[in-house]
C-alpha cells in the first residue's frame, strides 16, 4: 500500500516547533530566542535588504541630482526689452550669455501679445535715485527670479554710485565701504586646565543636530516597526501559539530589543555607505555647492549643518579640525546612547501596546497620532533651540520625557550642567519604565483581543487587571 504523501511543513509551523523545543530545554533564554527570531525574520526580508541598499543612494540623489540639474543652464539667449525714459541707465543693462538686453523706444501692442519675442520688458519711468519705485518689469508670465535679481542688482549698484557722487566728497565710496566692513571674531574655548582651544559655533550646531536627527529617525521608524510586527502576528494568529509558552511581557521585550538590533545594523550600513557615496559625489560635483543644496531640500535642520560646513570652510581646515576635536565627544557619545535607549524604550513600548490593542492598521492611527505629533514638536523645538540652547524652550523641552531625547542632544555641545542632564535622564527612564510596565499590561490583554478597537475606558480597565 503506497504511503500517504508527505505534508509540506510551512515556515510558521517549523518556527512554532522550534520555539516550543527551545522554551522547554532553555526556559531562561526565552527572551533571547524571541530576539533572535525577530532579528533574523526582519533582516532576511527582501524589503529590508532592498531598502538598506537603496536608501543611501536615494538620500545622495536627493542632494546631488537637483544640484546637477540646477547647474545646467538654458543654451538659448533670451531677449529682454529695455524702455528707459530717463536715458540714464542704458549702459547698465549689458547683454550676457543668458539675456540679450535690447533698447526700445516704448512698449507696443506686439510686446504684450502672447507670441512676443521678448521674455520681459524693463520699464524705467523716472530717475531711480529720487524715485526708487520707477522700475517696472512687464511680462506675459511670471518674471524669473534670476532675471529679477540681475536687473535689480545692476540698477541698485548704479543708483548707489549716483547718490555717492552727488555729495561731491572725494573718496566717499571708499570711506563708506571701509565703515561698513564687518567684524569677524574668533571663538576660543577654555579647557578645565586653563588651556585654549579653537571652537566653532557652526560645527557645534551641526554635531548636535546630527545626533538629534538620528534619535528622531530611529525612534519614529523602528517604533512603528514594532507595532507593525505585533499587528502581523496578531492577525496571523501566530501570537496565540507563542503566548502559550512565554509570558506576554517576555514576548513584548523580545520584539522591542530584536527590532532595536535590526535598526542598529541598518544604521551602521547606511552610515558606511553614505560616507562613501557622499565623498564620491563631493569629489565629482565639488565641495562648495553641496551644503546649500542640502539646506534647500531639508530646511532648517540642514541649514544648521550647512552653517557648520560653511563655518569650517571659512575658518580653514586646521581650525575646523581643532574646533571639531574640542567638542565633548565622550559626553555626547554617552548621552546619545542613554537618550537613545530611553527614548526608544518609551516609544517602542507604546507602539507595541497599540499594536496589541487593535486588529487593523487603520485603527492604530487614532492612538499613534498624538504621540507622533509630540515627536514632531520635539524636532521643531530642537530646531528653534539651536540659537538659544539655554532658553526656556530648550530647557523645558529637554526635561519633558517625551521630547528630551530629541532636544537635549542639541544642547550638549554647548555645555549643559550635570544636574540638568541627571534630572532629564532620571525623568526619561522613570517614564520609560512606567510606559513599559503599562504597555505590558495592555499588551498581555490586547494581544488576544479581536474585533473592534478598544475605547480609552477599556484600555484603562486592561491596565488594572492583575
Amino acid at each position: 500500500m503506497p504511503s500517504a504523501p508527505l505534508r509540506r511543513i510551512s515556515q510558521t509551523q517549523l518556527f512554532t516547533f522550534t520555539f516550543y523545543l527551545f522554551t522547554i530545554i532553555f526556559p531562561m533564554n526565552k527572551i533571547l530566542i524571541i530576539i533572535r527570531r525577530e532579528f533574523l525574520t526582519k533582516v532576511s526580508k527582501k524589503s529590508f535588504i532592498i531598502l538598506t541598499v537603496l536608501m543611501p543612494f536615494i538620500f545622495a540623489a536627493l542632494i546631488f541630482v537637483p544640484l546637477a540639474l540646477a547647474g545646467i543652464k538654458d543654451s538659448d539667449q533670451k531677449q529682454v526689452g529695455v524702455v528707459d525714459k530717463t536715458g540714464l541707465y542704458t549702459d547698465v543693462l549689458q547683454s550676457d550669455a543668458q539675456y540679450a538686453f535690447i533698447l526700445l523706444p516704448d512698449t507696443t501692442a506686439e510686446l504684450r501679445a502672447d507670441d512676443s519675442p521678448m521674455e520681459a520688458v524693463v520699464y524705467i519711468s523716472d530717475t531711480l535715485a529720487t524715485n526708487p519705485r520707477a522700475l517696472t518689469i512687464y511680462s506675459n508670465k511670471e518674471v524669473s527670479a534670476e532675471l529679477l535679481s540681475l536687473v535689480q542688482s545692476r540698477l541698485t549698484e548704479r543708483v548707489r554710485s549716483d547718490k555717492l557722487s552727488s555729495y561731491n566728497v572725494s573718496g566717499l565710496e571708499r570711506i563708506i565701504d571701509d565703515v561698513q566692513a564687518e567684524v569677524s571674531g574668533n571663538t576660543v574655548k577654555w579647557a578645565a586646565d586653563g588651556s585654549e582651544k579653537s571652537s566653532n559655533t557652526g560645527i557645534a550646531i551641526g554635531a548636535g543636530f546630527l545626533f538629534t536627527f538620528l534619535i528622531y529617525m530611529f525612534v519614529m521608524a523602528y517604533g512603528a516597526m514594532v507595532m507593525q510586527s505585533v499587528l502581523e502576528e496578531k492577525t496571523g494568529r501566530i501570537v496565540e501559539l507563542m503566548v502559550s509558552s512565554v509570558k506576554p511581557f517576555q514576548l513584548m521585550m523580545g520584539k522591542i530589543i530584536g527590532i532595536a538590533l535590526v535598526g542598529f545594523v541598518q544604521l551602521i550600513i547606511w552610515g558606511v555607505m553614505l560616507a562613501v557615496i557622499i565623498t564620491a559625489c563631493v569629489f565629482i560635483f565639488g565641495p562648495s555647492a553641496a551644503p546649500a543644496d542640502v539646506a534647500a531640500i531639508h530646511g532648517t535642520g540642514a541649514a544648521a549643518v550647512q552653517a557648520a560646513v560653511q563655518a569650517a570652510s571659512q575658518g580653514g581646515a586646521q581650525e575646523a579640525l581643532e574646533a571639531l576635536t574640542g567638542l565633548p565627544f565622550a559626553e555626547m557619545g554617552v548621552m546619545f546612547v542613554l537618550y537613545f535607549v530611553g527614548g526608544y524604550l518609551l516609544y517602542a513600548s507604546f507602539f507595541a501596546a497599540v499594536g496589541a490593542s487593535v486588529s487593523q492598521q487603520e485603527d492604530a492611527s487614532q492612538f499613534t497620532m498624538p504621540v507622533i505629533l509630540l515627536m514632531v514638536f520635539g524636532l521643531y523645538a530642537a530646531m528653534y533651540s539651536i540659537e538659544n540652547t539655554n532658553g526656556p524652550l530648550a530647557f523645558w523641552a529637554s526635561m519633558f520625557p517625551l521630547t528630551s531625547p530629541i532636544v537635549m542632544m542639541v544642547r550638549i555641545p554647548f555645555g549643559v550642567p550635570l544636574w540638568e542632564e541627571a534630572l532629564s535622564l532620571a525623568l526619561l527612564f522613570a517614564t520609560s519604565l512606567a510606559t513599559v510596565w503599562l504597555g505590558a499590561k495592555i499588551y498581555r490583554v490586547g494581544i488576544l483581543m479581536y474585533g473592534k478597537k478598544p475605547s480609552l475606558k477599556e484600555l484603562v480597565k486592561w491596565m488594572r487587571y492583575k
